[in-house]
């Protein structure tokens, strides 16, 4: 239904709640697959995930680029996981 409506019928207030959609859903698809393992509990703080997660954040707030922080976050999880 959202698909049917035109950007021209929306007001300013909607769009502008809108624009913060991405922000808030990114986090809830993310955060899960990196803190919960596969029976629903937390892990322990010495999982890699929670390590490469910190690197991608670091280097995408410094570098501010998409590519840079997926590859930064792969490359050190893949790193600390078969070392």
């Amino acid at each position: 239904m959202v698909a049917l409506v035109s950007r021209d019928m929306l007001g300013d207030k909607i769009k502008a709640v809108l624009a913060y959609v991405p922000s808030a859903v990114f986090p809830a698809i993310i955060f899960p697959g990196i803190f919960i393992n596969d029976y629903g509990q937390f892990i322990e703080m010495d999982d890699p995930k929670i390590f490469a997660a910190i690197v991608a954040v670091i280097v995408g707030y410094f570098s501010r680029n998409i590519i840079a922080t997926i590859l930064s976050g792969l490359i050190s999880y893949w790193f600390l996981i078969f070392i």
